[in-house]
């Protein structure tokens, strides 16, 4: 094989210009989008009450924080597995048993009693959004008739719409009382549960030829990060998470914002996500480039945060800085997660699985640092070191981009 070879992995396209049938999809496609909706509104439903279970719970920053850090860790782990469950018994029942577990640990946590009752009880709650996330994506890829790339748009959009309402509600909830958001979480999984086992099919693993079902092994997820293209796009995701979760975690805490407050400006933050997911990244994948796109927004969004840091004391800007962000955060994860659909040749599942291990370890890192820095140093800081380690994730995909550009290369080739 030629060295140019070799650098540029050869794949069959799957970029964002498929197929124009975006909204014509099977029941079954709805049925997983608006359980995304719903499972995506527990990650910010909790947002707006952070500070409160903080004051409420005698709790510092950095350990309000980790209810962040055990749900990503516990994710970035339970996703190596994920494969294996699946392709074992089918995507249907590993997306109920997602459903509820995330249910189960969300009503537990309501009825915790102290911070580190509600820590553990979101490692449980990760637990299940492992299943249930990975198993999403390959499922509304799988079960599409509108092509590869429209499919990942519908993803981005679930996600983008859950995240968006998340805080609304979360706001209206925690405003009576912290415990709100948990409880309401559990029971919007249960509609999720009902809705998808009444309208969604039973998908099993499919066969390859006429040979047996190949069931999925704990070592593959490991086995696609050889893959340089995959290992490159899940290191850079793992380093723009340092900064997407510093947003997340630790920005409500120098809002100076109570509940409703929050709620309103994380919603304004995941309208912007949810729009920018589905109408202006295809467009920037077109015209710009997906690597191109990829580092422009990872770079705008290192400076917003750079610009946090600077000015954290002044509300106004904060707040802008973080509804902004969402435009940015929206167009860079359809762009990374149709880059990482296209990386390699290897199975969708695992190449998810593989990717979203390392970028949830990013998630659960970040956080916790966050919230400490702040105690040792000042507000600036977690800041200004989010935004490091966004325009570190940009330098290595500009580093190593002889073996990611065939996400492009293919598309115009093709």
């Amino acid at each position: 094989m030629s060295q140019k070879q070799s650098s540029i992995e050869r794949v069959p396209e799957i970029g964002i210009q498929d197929d124009p049938s975006l909204l014509k999809q099977p029941k079954a496609v709805w049925a997983v989008f608006f359980s995304c909706i719903i499972a995506f509104m527990g990650l910010g439903l909790v947002d707006p009450i952070l500070p409160a279970i903080a004051s409420q719970l005698d709790a510092t920053t950095s350990e309000v924080t980790l209810l962040f850090t055990s749900y990503n860790a516990v994710m970035a782990i339970a996703m190596l597995i994920t494969g294996v469950i699946t392709s074992r018994i089918g995507m249907k029942r590993t997306l109920l048993a997602g459903i509820i577990i995330i249910a189960v640990f969300s009503a537990l946590g309501g009825a915790s009693s102290g911070v580190w009752e509600i820590i553990g009880m979101r490692g449980g709650w990760g637990l299940g959004n492992a299943l249930f996330v990975a198993t999403a994506l390959t499922a509304i890829v799988t079960l599409s008739v509108s092509g590869n790339g429209k499919a990942v748009i519908l993803y981005e959009a679930a996600i983008g719409l859950g995240i968006s309402v998340g805080p609304l509600l979360g706001g209206w909830l925690g405003a009576m009382s912290w415990r709100g958001p948990f409880f309401g979480v559990a029971v919007l999984m249960v509609v999720a549960f009902i809705f998808l086992i009444s309208v969604m099919p039973d998908v099993r693993p499919e066969k390859k030829g006429n040979g047996p079902v190949k069931k999925t092994s704990l070592l593959d997820p490991f086995r696609a990060l050889k893959h340089r293209s995959l290992l490159v796009f899940g290191i850079s995701a793992a380093l723009y998470n340092f900064g997407f979760f510093t947003l997340l975690a630790y920005a409500p805490f120098v809002l100076g914002l109570g509940e409703h407050g929050l709620g309103f400006v994380f919603l304004g933050w995941g309208i912007l996500l949810a729009l920018t997911s589905v109408f202006t990244a295809p467009k920037l994948e077109q015209h710009v480039g997906t690597v191109k796109s990829m580092c422009l927004m990872l770079g705008l969004f290192g400076v917003l945060l750079a610009v946090m840091g600077i000015f954290t004391s002044t509300q106004w800007l904060l707040i802008t800085c973080v509804i902004l962000a969402g435009a940015l955060l929206g167009n860079n994860n359809t762009l990374i997660t149709t880059a990482v659909m296209n990386a390699t040749d290897v199975e969708r599942s695992t190449a998810s699985a593989a990717y979203s291990f390392l970028r949830f370890l990013g998630g659960a890192i970040a956080p916790f640092l966050a919230g400490k820095l702040s105690e040792i140093f000042n507000p600036h800081v977690p800041f200004i070191v989010g935004a490091v380690f966004v325009f570190l994730a940009v330098s290595v995909i500009v580093l190593n981009h002889n073996h990611v550009k065939h996400v492009d290369v293919s598309k115009h080739a093709a």
